[in-house]
C-alpha cells in the first residue's frame, strides 16, 4: 500500500488523461486522513482548480451548511472526488478520466480506512454503489462497498438548481448521522 506522501506525488504529476494538459491543481481531497466518514464527489470545479481544495465553491458552502446542520465538521470528516482534475466548463468526468483516477481513489480508501462512505451526486453513487444508481429514487438507501456501509445523497451542486430537493437531502444527512453515531469507535 503506497503512504499519502507517495499518493501525492503520484497525483501532482499525473498524466493518466487529458486532463492533466488543463488542470491548475490536482485536487487530491481534504480532511482528517483516519476519518471515520469518507464524502466522495464527482470533479473539482472551478474553485477547487484554482485553491487545490475540494469542495470551496457555492456547492462547498452549501455541503458546510448540510456538515453544520447535523453537528460534523470538515476537520472531522476526509472529502475528496471520483476525477482529481477539473473537467472543462464543469462537465461530468468521462468514463476513461474516472478509470484514469479511480486507483487514487482506491488507495485513499485503503489508507483512511473509513467506516462509512458518502457518495455525493450521481456520478460518484453509479461509479462506486451500482453503474445504475437512480439518485432520486435510491439516495439516504444504504449498501456496502468492500464492506463499508456506503450511502449517497443528492450532490450540492444539484441542490443549487433545484433547492426544493434541499429537505430531500437535509433528511440524508440526519440519516448519516444517525448511522454514524451507532457505530461503534473508530479501531486505529
Amino acid at each position: 500500500m503506497a503512504t499519502w506522501q507517495e499518493l501525492e506525488n503520484e497525483c501532482a504529476s499525473c498524466t493518466r488523461c487529458a486532463l492533466c494538459k488543463t488542470r491548475l491543481n490536482v485536487v487530491l481531497g481534504a480532511g482528517d486522513r483516519s476519518a471515520r466518514i469518507l464524502f466522495v464527489g464527482e470533479a473539482p470545479g472551478a474553485s477547487e482548480d484554482e485553491t487545490g481544495i475540494p469542495f470551496v465553491g457555492r456547492a462547498g458552502k452549501l455541503l458546510d451548511l448540510f456538515l453544520d446542520a447535523v453537528g460534523l465538521r470538515r476537520d472531522e470528516i476526509y472529502i475528496t472526488n471520483i476525477a482529481k482534475c477539473r473537467p472543462p466548463q464543469n462537465r461530468d468526468p468521462l468514463p476513461e478520466e474516472e478509470d484514469a483516477c479511480i486507483p487514487y481513489l482506491h488507495t485513499q480508501i485503503e489508507l483512511i480506512k473509513p467506516e462509512m462512505i458518502v457518495c455525493l451526486g450521481r456520478i460518484a453513487a453509479m461509479r462506486l454503489i451500482k453503474p445504475d444508481f437512480k439518485i432520486t429514487q435510491e439516495h439516504g438507501r444504504w449498501f456496502t462497498y468492500n464492506g463499508v456501509p456506503i450511502t449517497a445523497t443528492l450532490h450540492p451542486a444539484a441542490l443549487l438548481r433545484d433547492p426544493r430537493k434541499k429537505e430531500d437531502a437535509y433528511n440524508d444527512y440526519k440519516i448519516i448521522r444517525a448511522a454514524l453515531d451507532a457505530l461503534p469507535g473508530k479501531e486505529d
